[in-house]
């Protein structure tokens, strides 16, 4: 009897984990989607006969339609449970991918990159949804840093491997392969997924769960880290999903494929960033001077970054006219760890509201995380235009100061 029920335990177990991985690997689709433009915005542009910058400012329409998209996405799944929506969004994502990737022009790249926001919206919250319901609150902790870090290889896929195709295929053959991408995740989760019963928990439109998630994201309580969401995640976002590779290519002079390789250890350092960080915060036990202290560093980095320009201050303070490219990388992997410790504020979300609002705190937090990428890429669009890259940098840069001194000032030394 005992034997017999380990064994069903046992598995359990390695069916939930297979679910999780199948619905992470949504999340790796939808990373892999938003940062293309990162390794080709010069082609992309050329071939809409646009300028890059508004094509930067226009790809914010997908982080406008993805924050927007949160609060009905799950009010959906609290409806219909994880499974159908979790497919109905692969099937939104597979058509969205096409239409990007069959864009003749600025209106048509916008419609596809509307339709990418909308169904990529639910990618993270779906497996983090089942994780929260099936497991502990310690396994939890665990699988949420789990989840992100597998997210994060999506971006790994589109640096070098994704410069490669984009050389000798095109651009729009980085869309299509996603689209092949959701086909074999979809059918990944119709096969691994439960068909669990759905909880009808809030049965309140999505119009007055916004207004309340809203409310309580502008409460006191939950003020600072609102404010330092809305400019933590977007950083690392805008910076690999978007500036990253134009920096590369046109300040510093790499090819597509070199600028993909450093690209890729940024990558790397944000995949593994999440668990190193994790595991200083269980050590240290001083979580809101861990947050404060990462944020600070990461911008002073983007900082020495920006002014590595050709004749800006680091390059003039070393003799050179421009800091070489392994400075960047160095940076590059720094910026990466340092950024990583933006799931912390999910925990900190929980540990400052009641329990009867903890789910729409996270939901508050994740908006501002969002909607924070999608006007910070649309502003360094207007940025980049009017005063050139290194000052995009040294705009993030100040975001991050700004955020964290709002963090500071609403937080208690308790947190």
């Amino acid at each position: 009897m005992e034997t017999a029920a380990t064994d069903d335990a046992g598995n359990t177990t390695r069916a939930l984990i297979f679910a999780l991985v199948a619905l992470a690997c949504g999340h790796m689709l939808s990373t892999l989607l938003r940062t293309i433009p990162a390794i080709s915005l010069d082609l992309m542009a050329a071939d809409f006969r646009i300028e890059p910058q508004a094509l930067a400012s226009l790809t914010s329409v997908y982080h406008f339609a993805f924050a927007a998209s949160q609060i009905p996405v799950g009010a959906a799944m609290d409806r219909f449970g994880v499974r159908p929506v979790s497919l109905s969004l692969l099937g939104g994502t597979i058509v969205g991918a096409i239409a990007s990737g069959f864009a003749t022009g600025a209106e048509s790249f916008a419609f596809g990159q509307l339709m990418l926001g909308i169904a990529t919206s639910g990618m993270l919250m779906c497996p983090m949804t089942l994780a929260a319901k099936q497991l502990s609150a310690a396994r939890f902790g665990l699988w949420s840093g789990a989840i992100l870090s597998i997210g994060n290889i999506g971006m790994l896929l589109s640096s070098s491997p994704l410069a490669f195709v984009v050389d000798h295929y095109g651009w729009r053959a980085g869309f299509w392969i996603a689209a092949a991408g959701g086909l074999v995740v979809a059918l990944a989760v119709f096969v691994l997924v439960p068909n669990q019963t759905a909880e009808h928990k809030d049965t309140s439109s999505p119009l007055a769960q916004m207004i309340e998630v809203l409310r309580l994201g502008l409460s006191r309580p939950l003020r600072g880290l609102i404010a330092l969401a809305l400019v933590s995640l977007a950083t690392s976002l805008v910076l690999r999903g978007l500036w990253g590779g134009p920096w590369l290519m046109q300040v510093k002079g790499l090819s597509r494929v070199e600028a993909g390789n450093q690209l890729g250890a940024f990558t790397l350092a944000m995949i593994a960033g999440p668990l190193c960080i994790g595991m200083i915060d269980r050590r240290l036990g001083r979580r809101r001077e861990l947050v404060a202290s990462t944020h600070l560093v990461g911008a002073v980095l983007l900082a020495l970054m920006a002014l590595g320009a050709p004749h800006y201050t680091v390059a003039w303070l070393f003799g050179v006219p421009v800091m070489p490219p392994q400075y960047d990388l160095v940076l590059f992997v720094l910026i990466g760890l340092a950024t990583s410790a933006q799931p912390l504020l999910f925990g900190m979300s929980r540990q400052l509201v009641d329990a009867q609002v903890a789910g729409k705190a996270l939901a508050a937090v994740n908006l501002a995380f969002f909607l924070g990428a999608a006007l910070m890429q649309s502003i360094t669009g207007a940025v980049a235009a009017f005063a050139g890259l290194p000052a995009v940098l040294l705009f993030m840069a100040a975001a991050l100061v700004v955020g964290v001194m709002i963090f500071l000032t609403y937080t208690s030394a308790n947190s």
